[in-house]
């Protein structure tokens, strides 16, 4: 068995072998690796074995190349979890091996995997996240009578207080998401990204029918809103934000509710709440509440010149108080600036 460098931009079979391999998640299919290329131009480096014309092994990496950091590969960039897909007793060592000589070659300076698979057990992980997901039943009120009380409260909160919510796949109602989104980041103390990536998720994921936005109004306003996508049976919310404001009218739990609501009525059978720092109570708190399955999940970075795996470095609180001081035009400026090198 030979690895092959796929390319999902020009391969037309790309996608059905990933569904034929049955692992994948969203952000192994084209539409994500087109996102990627157009927001930011790195270039896709998807490593893959084959056996007898079927998907063996598949690691998706994009190449990074930045004044600032120089040249490394991730899988993926801007992504929950991207792990290496692999048959069952597949010996890693062989793919890994040539992904590294390639690398080496390349002039990598890091290889950075948002997977466990890749790596061996006792490797040193880069950081660590929870990750959410729901078995979907055939029926709503099946997965209803699973959830928290205070979630299934939250949710009947909403509708009692006037909120509505509507699933909308147009580039205006992406727009209104962005605005939304904006303000959240700023509350966060971290710039968002730039308009020009949900651009790319509008032409390559929303507007083929592989994701879309729901927003939630009170009173005719937009007050909290989330994009999502799917990819044959399996569905991922990606982004979310809100007015806080309006928090005490429970928005968010109408419109993740509203999602899910559709993913059962047309058939998907899981549904992922994408990935949450480990320190991030409020949000896990949230999450846990509509009663998923929680994993952790590991991020490695391995230091190609050295040969050994970096650790993540502490993060900051006075970079958040900085961001959450600037004025949101100067913050969205910044992302545009700062997100092409973060990768």
């Amino acid at each position: 068995m030979s690895v092959q460098i796929l390319n999902p931009l020009s391969d037309p079979d790309y996608d059905n072998l990933l569904r034929a391999h049955g692992d994948y998640s969203f952000f192994h299919s084209s539409s994500w690796a087109r996102v990627i290329r157009q927001a930011y131009n790195y270039q896709p480096r998807y490593f893959a074995i084959f056996q007898k014309a079927k998907l063996k092994a598949l690691l998706a990496l994009m190449e990074i190349r930045t004044a600032f950091t120089g040249r490394k590969a991730v899988s993926l960039p801007f992504t929950d979890n991207c792990d290496l897909l692999s048959s069952e007793h597949f010996d890693r060592t062989t793919l890994m091996d040539e992904i590294l000589i390639y690398g080496r070659q390349a002039g990598w300076r890091t290889l950075e995997v948002r997977g466990e698979s890749a790596f061996q057990a006792n490797d040193l992980p880069y950081s660590a996240c929870y990750v959410h997901d729901l078995d979907l039943p055939v029926e709503p009120d099946l997965l209803f009578a699973q959830f928290r009380s205070n979630t299934r409260r939250n949710i009947r909160k909403a509708a009692k207080n006037g909120v509505t919510a509507k699933i909308s796949r147009s580039l205006g109602a992406l727009r209104t998401y962005y605005r939304l989104h904006c303000t959240t980041r700023k509350h966060h103390g971290i710039p968002p990204q730039p308009f020009y990536l949900f651009k790319a998720i509008y032409d390559h994921i929303i507007s083929s029918g592989k994701g879309f936005i729901v927003l939630a109004s009170y009173n005719n306003q937009p007050i909290a809103g989330a994009v999502y996508f799917h990819f044959g049976q399996k569905a991922i919310y990606k982004y979310g934000a809100s007015s806080r404001k309006y928090w005490h009218l429970r928005a968010n739990n109408q419109v993740m509710w509203t999602a899910i609501k559709w993913y059962i009525q047309n058939g998907f059978k899981s549904f992922s709440f994408g990935r949450t720092d480990l320190n991030h109570t409020g949000l896990l708190q949230f999450k846990r509440g509509w009663a998923p399955q929680e994993r952790i999940i590991r991020y490695f970075k391995y230091d190609l010149m050295r040969q050994c795996f970096v650790k993540e470095r502490a993060k900051r609180p006075i970079f958040y108080s900085f961001f959450r001081r600037l004025p949101e035009p100067i913050l969205i400026l910044t992302g545009r600036l700062l997100y092409r090198h973060m990768g």
